[in-house]
């Protein structure tokens, strides 16, 4: 397995994408045991920097993540999960939580 190159905090960003379309649905952070029960559970497991825990996507909302692919960047800096998304991704009850945040446009 490719190396993980964790932050100072021990961190790695997770850019997290619907499976069959590509639509990016989010962006969380994992540590060495999120990413571990990711791979052993093939559910999205995440590190909650605000409440200083790991947390499974849609253990309380429901919403949950099936993990179909985990890949590492080339600098072993951020992994991408692929996942089958049940129910809204975001926690304000979208799909995304790129839908709102419109900069620049084609």
């Amino acid at each position: 397995m490719q190396t993980i190159n964790y932050n100072g905090q021990g961190l790695v960003p997770a850019v997290v994408q619907e499976y069959h379309t590509g639509e990016v649905l989010m962006l969380a952070w994992m540590n060495q045991e999120a990413l571990q029960a990711c791979l052993e559970t093939r559910r999205g497991t995440y590190w909650s920097r605000s409440r200083g825990e790991l947390w499974v996507k849609g253990a309380t909302s429901g919403n949950t993540q099936l993990v179909r692919e985990v890949r590492v960047d080339c600098d072993g800096d951020t992994v991408l999960l692929k996942v089958e998304q049940s129910g809204p991704a975001c926690h304000t009850g979208t799909r995304t939580c790129f839908d709102s945040g419109l900069l620049l446009e084609a």
